[in-house]
């Protein structure tokens, strides 16, 4: 059985920079929830494309430093120079989460490298569809290219970390994602790192799921969902034809 990696200051960064996420506990082993630790230990086992590690801020005050960490354990999720995820004093299924982010980073940068990737002298052909089979974690930055000029209906999750309720969607939303690949994205947006959706939706509580189809906003309501509803709705946006729209409009529309 594989353990996570004990990493110290002086090996740190090197392990930062390398080309794989890095999922790092930084605890000294104190107020550990035992659900935790069999997640983590799990991840370390079962996962070949993310680091699982762990450092000890007591005897590595540069770590400490560097995440703004104190005594109490905090989960980070690290790729390409950026922290992606946090998670103060974490529960068990903080651990799947947080690779859900690290993967989905890793699966944005894997298209754009492989377009220069070429097989036995044989050049890859860029122009075939990508089928989305798992959610997509959208930005203020990418939200027009990811939800608004995509040609399939999108079901976003708007969601934070410390969201219960979050949490019990999430599972829903990545089965879905595999049942309705090719005909539905499911995008989820962090409140917390991006504030200007927040804003622009008015999402006042989470998690809120909003409908998008053909830059319409067709559906918007705050509150978890059993997944039979979510089936329903999925279903119904796939089948719902909306009128045609004048080509200058831009912005969403809530219908």
């Amino acid at each position: 059985m594989r353990e996570p990696i004990v990493l110290t200051d002086a090996t740190l960064e090197a392990t930062l920079a390398g080309d794989r996420p890095v999922l790092i506990l930084v605890s000294n082993g104190d107020g550990l929830r035992g659900d935790f630790s069999a997640a983590f230990k799990k991840a370390a086992d079962e996962n070949e494309t993310i680091i699982v590690a762990k450092i000890d801020p007591t005897t590595n005050p540069a770590a400490a430093a560097r995440f703004d960490v104190d005594s109490k354990p905090v989960l980070i999720g690290w790729y390409a120079g950026q922290e992606l995820a946090r998670r103060s004093r974490p529960w068990g299924t903080d651990v799947p989460l947080a690779i859900e982010v690290l993967e989905a980073a890793l699966r944005e940068r894997q298209p754009v490298q492989s377009e220069t990737v070429q097989t036995n002298g044989v050049q890859p052909v860029n122009n075939t569809p990508i089928i989305d089979d798992q959610p997509v974690h959208v930005t203020d930055a990418t939200f027009e290219a990811e939800v608004l000029n995509h040609d399939k209906p999108v079901v976003i999750d708007f969601w934070a970390e410390w969201c219960g309720p979050c949490r019990m969607v999430a599972p829903i939303l990545d089965k879905l994602a595999k049942e309705f690949a090719g005909q539905v994205r499911i995008a989820k947006v962090n409140v917390d790192e991006n504030p200007g959706l927040s804003q622009a939706f008015r999402v006042m509580s989470i998690p809120t799921i909003m409908l998008v189809k053909e830059r319409t906003i067709v559906f918007s309501q705050p509150g978890a969902l059993p997944e039979a509803a979510f089936r329903d709705l999925i279903q119904q946006l796939i089948a719902l034809e909306l009128p045609p729209r004048e080509e200058a409009e831009e912005e969403p529309v809530q219908q």
